[in-house]
C-alpha cells in the first residue's frame, strides 16, 4: 500500500491511498491545470531493455506536423514515432554497404508477349538461387504480368540481381525495396 499525500491549495490536505502494487500500478500521476485536478495511475513499463533519453530542437511548425504524423500512424508518442524513422533510416543507410545482410523484394512488370522476356528472367532468377527465397507471379491482364522476388543476402548482390532483372528486355518496370533481417536493429 503506498500513500501519497497533496495539497489542492493552501488550507486544505487530501490524502490518497492506491493500492498501487497489487494493481501492478507504479505511480500516481497528478495534474493541476485548467480543467482542475486530475488524478492518473500509471501502470508499470513492460521494458524488455533500457532506454536513453535525448533532446531534440525542433521549430514549432516541424514539431506539430510530427505530433499529426505521429497520431495518423498510430504511435502511442513522439519516442516512438522518432525510434520508427531512425529504423527506417538505419535500414536504408546499411543497404549502401556491400556486406550487410539484407532482405527485400524485387517488383517486376513485363509484357510476356515480348520475346524471350520471361526466358531471360528465369535464367537471371536460376544464376541467383541461393538469394531468391520465393517468388510470386500475377498475370495482370491480357498481355501485362507482375512478378515478386523475396530475396535474402549481402547488399551488393541483391542490386546487382535487381539492376540485372529490371534492365531485361520487355521489362516495363522493376523496383527493389529493401529492408532489414531483423538481427541488427533493437526492438
Amino acid at each position: 500500500m503506498r500513500r501519497v499525500r497533496f495539497r489542492t491549495d493552501r488550507t486544505q490536505r487530501t490524502d490518497l491511498t492506491r493500492l498501487v502494487s497489487a494493481r501492478g500500478l507504479d505511480r500516481l500521476r497528478i495534474d493541476i491545470g485548467a480543467r482542475g485536478l486530475m488524478v492518473g495511475l500509471a501502470r508499470q513499463a513492460m521494458k524488455t531493455e533500457p532506454v536513453a533519453r535525448f533532446s531534440i530542437s525542433l521549430p514549432p511548425a516541424l514539431l506539430e506536423q510530427l505530433d499529426e504524423m505521429t497520431g495518423e500512424k498510430g504511435c502511442e508518442n513522439r519516442s516512438q514515432a522518432i525510434a520508427d524513422m531512425i529504423r527506417a533510416q538505419l535500414v536504408e543507410h546499411r543497404q549502401k554497404f556491400g556486406t550487410a545482410e539484407i532482405a527485400g523484394t524485387i517488383t517486376l512488370v513485363y509484357d510476356h508477349h515480348k520475346q524471350h522476356v520471361q526466358a531471360a528472367l528465369t535464367d537471371i532468377q536460376h544464376d541467383h538461387h541461393e538469394v531468391i527465397v520465393s517468388t510470386l507471379h500475377v498475370h495482370l491482364d491480357h498481355d501485362n504480368c507482375l512478378e515478386v522476388l523475396v530475396v535474402r543476402g549481402q547488399a551488393e548482390i541483391i542490386k546487382k540481381i535487381a539492376d540485372e532483372l529490371t534492365a531485361a528486355k520487355g521489362v516495363k518496370h522493376g523496383k527493389l525495396t529493401v529492408t532489414t533481417t531483423g538481427k541488427d536493429l533493437p526492438g
